[in-house]
């Protein structure tokens, strides 16, 4: 009975998932949902945090707009929609390189996480520490 322990064979996509756009999107917008509510407190803070919004709403419908309207996703036209967990086992092709598919959306996704959570605590311990300022 011999197993094999590196499956061969594995599909090899270029494309990212579609979870993976989505989570990427939502991480933007906890990011600038969390700006809003923890960081909102004084008149003067509005224009900037307004200006943040809008960057990031252009970073985010930019490549909606044109690039996906333009280069539709492969999987798009066909009637059964790959699974998160098929592309996941896959490997992800990275210039001449492959990943595994949870590698490459780690490695998307770690840096917009970083950013929003890391915005969250420090909007929070901004909170705290106005409350118990006199």
């Amino acid at each position: 009975m011999a197993r094999e322990l590196v499956a061969h064979n594995k599909p090899v996509f270029e494309h990212l998932h579609r979870r993976v756009y989505a989570a990427a999107i939502g991480l933007v917008v906890w990011y600038a949902v969390a700006a809003w509510l923890l960081f909102d407190r004084k008149d003067d803070i509005g224009l900037p945090l307004a200006m943040v919004s809008v960057l990031l709403l252009v970073a985010v419908l930019l490549p909606l707009a044109l690039v996906w309207k333009r280069h539709p996703l492969p999987d798009q036209h066909h009637p059964h929609q790959l699974s998160f967990h098929d592309w996941s086992v896959g490997d992800f092709a990275v210039w001449g390189a492959r990943l595994h598919g949870t590698h490459a959306a780690i490695d998307v996704l770690l840096p917009l996480a970083a950013v929003a959570f890391g915005l969250t605590a420090l909007g929070i311990v901004f909170l705290i520490c106005a409350s118990l300022a006199p």
